[in-house]
């Protein structure tokens, strides 16, 4: 089962996850210092002020990546390491350590793949409002531009935003994630600056005159009725119009789902904050999509949700690994045939280390193998997949989740950071070298 040529195998990470470093070379407090701080937030009260400490590490991380074989890495940019109170004039400091992990990724022929912004955002701007505040994603264009000029000459693709639907659902309806609301009327408001955001960010790549290509990096859950009824049929569609085509028609069509503006209702923050313009800048063109994907989803009659399969240790997490080769399917089906990558896909499992230095995770072989020959499937039938990044690559801080879910390739014994490759690893470069199965 072979890939084509050039298949971009990678692994992926994210700033505030794995960097660590919270408080140095002028960095600034981000929303995720904030809630991880804030008691009964996470679990076990863990925070990312020293994470798997890649911040100083991230020599030995880059040599691990060579020695996966790995031929692209995403990660991600954090804005306050940028810009400490998300405006002004960026911070030198922060963008060297940017500047010399992309050219060790160069020096070792991997290639770069870096996010704007996943979910750090500055506690300065939160405290005027964050994304319910219009002048933020004006902010974040005005980020983005600085770190297009400055990094804009090594980094081949840029993605903007990473996962605003879960933003906007973690963040603002459910609570879980920074910063922490439950409030509806403010999310999809948030849903609004967030896409205008992306659309901002690709329009100051164009500005700069850089090279690079651009694209939105999307969580996408196939959703399917969990009965047979027309009642179930039209209740998933809604659901599908908000966690999928909220982000996609409104980036790839210049529109708003008419079903999705109708549940809202015309009084709605977002619909009321849907500005001329607003529509054209978020569906400027993009390069490339990013999909990132995790779990399908049951919807009944009622709108609620119900599991068809085994779950993960994320009890969100159905095993479903056909739910890939549908919705990479879907898009180029109902979006045209933009490049895809896959920037997240992955599973975590209960890791130990073994008394003889090794770590077993035999299950997330099998979840990989089995999610690779489905994205196979997807490319046989059409769809431009150039590339697939396994998440994570080393374990790392999982959100409200803390460090108890290891999802990483790569063991971090937290105490003492050393870093053992899992049988995953050992397997994954395996594929690496086969380019296949």
């Amino acid at each position: 089962m072979r890939f084509p040529p050039g298949f971009g195998w990678g692994a992926a990470t994210s700033a505030y996850q794995i960097e660590g470093a919270a408080k140095e070379d002028g960095r600034g407090e981000s929303i995720w210092d904030t809630f991880s701080h804030t008691p009964g937030r996470t679990r076990n009260g863990d925070t990312g002020d020293v994470a798997a400490d890649h911040y100083h590490r991230y020599a030995q991380d880059l040599d691990l990546m060579r020695d996966l074989g790995l031929r692209s890495y995403r990660f991600s940019i954090s804005w306050p390491r940028v810009q400490a109170d998300g405006s002004g004039r960026p911070n030198q400091r922060g963008l060297d350590f940017y500047r010399r992990l992309v050219d060790g990724l160069h020096e070792r022929a991997i290639t770069p793949m870096a996010t704007l912004f996943h979910w750090d955002l500055p506690q300065a701007l939160q405290d005027a409002g964050g994304w319910e505040n219009r002048d933020t994603a004006e902010r974040f264009g005005d980020y983005a531009e600085a770190v297009f000029h400055a990094l804009g000459d090594r980094v081949p693709v840029w993605l903007t935003v990473n996962e605003p639907k879960t933003v906007v659902q973690n963040g603002y309806l459910w609570g879980h994630h920074a910063p922490g609301r439950q409030d509806p009327a403010a999310a999809y408001l948030v849903a609004h600056h967030l896409q205008l955001a992306h659309g901002l960010a690709v329009r100051a790549l164009r500005a700069a005159h850089v090279e690079g290509r651009i694209g939105p990096a999307l969580n996408l859950h196939p959703c399917y009725p969990a009965d047979d009824t027309a009642e179930a049929a039209t209740a998933t569609r809604l659901y599908d119009g908000y966690e999928n085509r909220l982000y996609l028609d409104s980036i790839f069509k210049g529109a708003y789902p008419e079903d999705v503006l109708a549940d809202l209702g015309a009084e709605s923050r977002m619909v009321r904050g849907v500005r001329d313009g607003n529509l054209k800048i978020i569906s400027s063109p993009v390069d490339l999509l990013a999909v990132q994907y995790y779990t399908p989803i049951y919807v009944t009659a009622q709108g609620d949700t119900v599991r068809r399969w085994p779950t993960s240790e994320a009890e969100w997490q159905q095993i479903y690994p056909e739910g890939m080769y549908d919705i990479l399917t879907r898009v180029t089906r109902d979006y045209g045939p933009v490049p895809i990558t896959i920037t997240e896909n992955g599973l975590p499992c209960p890791d130990t280390l073994a008394a003889d230095g090794t770590v077993d995770d035999s299950a997330r072989i099998d979840f990989l193998r089995d999610h690779f020959a489905a994205a196979h499937r997807a490319i046989q039938d059409g769809v431009p997949l150039e590339s697939y990044h396994v998440w994570s690559l080393p374990d790392n801080f999982e959100w409200a989740e803390g460090y108890e879910q290891r999802w990483g390739l790569v063991y971090v014994e937290y105490p003492t950071q050393r870093r053992v490759l899992k049988r995953s690893a050992h397997w994954y470069r395996d594929v690496i070298r086969r380019n296949g199965l």
